[in-house]
């Protein structure tokens, strides 16, 4: 999803009822649980890999370049 979908599905909940409200917070609720699991899990493969580590440095890095 990019910016312009986002920015779609929050004026389609603005502009919705409330069954249709409660059906795009549900979505959305599922979507968020199945992000939060691949990376549990993507987490778990990188721990059992060793390159967690390492991992952790290219974020840190990535971070202080955004700042």
């Amino acid at each position: 999803m990019d910016d312009n979908d986002k920015k779609e599905f929050i004026e389609e909940f603005k502009k919705g009822d409330g069954s249709a409200r409660l059906d795009m917070w549900d979505y959305a609720i599922a979507q968020q649980v199945l992000w939060e699991n691949i990376i549990t899990e993507m987490q778990n493969i990188a721990r059992d890999q060793k390159v967690d580590k390492e991992l952790e440095k290219l974020m840190e890095k990535d971070m202080k370049d955004v700042k």
